[in-house]
């Protein structure tokens, strides 16, 4: 196993592990430091093991940082003006 797969093992085991500790700020800092942890950390594997592994890592991530993605959904959402037919 190379050392980006074992870092992002471990990256998973400690984002599962903060999800089960109780917390006062519903879990936000720990998504926002395991966000900036994870970011490079897929770049690196996708770089040493390829584009597949970096899209199977990336939906594990999505998977465990499921909520702030939802959030973040929304927001883009909200701030995206709607579409219009120039015919109109």
């Amino acid at each position: 196993m190379s050392f980006a797969l074992v870092l992002a093992c471990l990256w998973f085991i400690t984002a599962n592990v903060v999800a089960m500790l109780p917390s006062r700020d519903q879990h936000w800092t720990a998504a926002t430091l395991l966000t900036a942890c994870g970011v490079p950390l897929l770049g690196w594997l996708t770089v040493e093991h390829g584009p597949v592994m970096g899209m199977i890592a990336l939906a594990a991530g999505a998977s465990v940082l499921r909520w702030p993605l939802i959030f973040l959904m929304r927001r883009l959402r909200r701030t995206t003006p709607a579409h219009r037919n120039p015919a109109e």
